[in-house]
């Protein structure tokens, strides 16, 4: 009888596995087929009618024909600001929450602080990006203040992602580590983030692509408009980007190729966050092939 029952329970859990098998994979085809289904929507509409002129011109408010020049450098400029601040900060956060932070209260509460900062909405941060840029130091819209607010957006989620990343690396690497005579810091540098480096890329490519298609913050920070010149570099420039103008071509603007204009703008703005994603994983794609 107990083998039977034995029996029984195998062919049971092994039917159980096989349509939880199934299940997960039906669901994965769902997810990748949606996926599929949204970027064809959107590339098929923009990219067709796309010119290599759209990309240098300048944004027309009463003729048609205008393009996306300047906001689409200011897109990139900001991009790299929020990500030059964001990116060192984050990752050393990250690093001392998970290697030097002691276990007491204190950082278990700025644990949660950090976790609860990733889930505020963004014009949050756009808002306190208003108060202390166009309010307290009165230098009005500008790509500074986008910048640095898009970085304090991003700040809480790149911690807590660096974070979990340092935390999953096994433990008997470092110990290998050490038993070699290397300092923490040594271990840190040549063990540690090498492992977890493939995460951590993975939490910079999620928020790059965040703030490069960020729009609330842009608007209460940045603004709505351009300097009119293609490539301002001037910090106090107020700085529209492509996220933005897709919203104000899409909901306000006057021009009657605005429909055709808000197509190519969302093509060029998922094509270039995919970009973005490819040309952070690529080097690490190829570090491991070499490996």
């Amino acid at each position: 009888m107990n083998g039977f029952a034995s029996t029984k329970h195998t062919a049971r859990a092994q039917r159980n596995n096989k349509i939880a098998t199934i299940g997960f994979y039906t669901l994965g085809a769902l997810v990748m087929l949606l996926i599929f289904w949204l970027l064809f929507t959107i590339l098929s509409k923009g990219l067709p009618a796309l010119r290599p002129d759209f990309l240098i011109k300048q944004p027309e408010e009463i003729d048609a024909g205008g393009g996306i020049g300047p906001v689409l450098f200011n897109s990139f400029y900001i991009l790299f600001i929020s990500l030059f601040i964001s990116v060192p900060i984050g990752l050393g956060a990250g690093i001392y929450m998970a290697e030097y932070a002691p276990d007491n209260k204190f950082t278990g509460a700025l644990r949660i602080c950090v976790e609860s900062l990733s889930s505020v909405p963004s014009i949050v941060f756009g808002m306190l990006g208003l108060a202390i840029f166009a309010e307290y130091f009165d230098i009005g819209l500008t790509i500074l203040g986008g910048g640095v607010s898009l970085a304090l957006l991003n700040l809480p989620m790149l911690a807590r992602v660096t974070e979990e990343a340092v935390r999953a690396v096994p433990g008997e690497i470092r110990e290998a580590g050490y038993a070699l005579g290397m300092t923490k810091f040594h271990v840190i540098r040549t063990v540690v983030l090498p492992v977890a480096m493939s995460a951590i890329v993975t939490g910079i490519c999620l928020v790059a692509g965040r703030a490069f298609g960020e729009s609330a913050v842009i608007i209460l920070t940045a603004g709505l408009s351009t300097s009119g010149e293609m490539w301002d570099f001037n910090l106090f420039s107020p700085g529209e980007t492509l996220a933005v103008h897709l919203w104000y071509v899409q909901s306000e603007a006057i021009v009657e190729d605005a429909r055709q204009i808000a197509d190519k703008s969302a093509a060029v703005l998922v094509f270039v966050v995919l970009f973005i994603n490819f040309v952070f994983r690529f080097p690490l794609w190829l570090s491991n092939r070499r490996k």
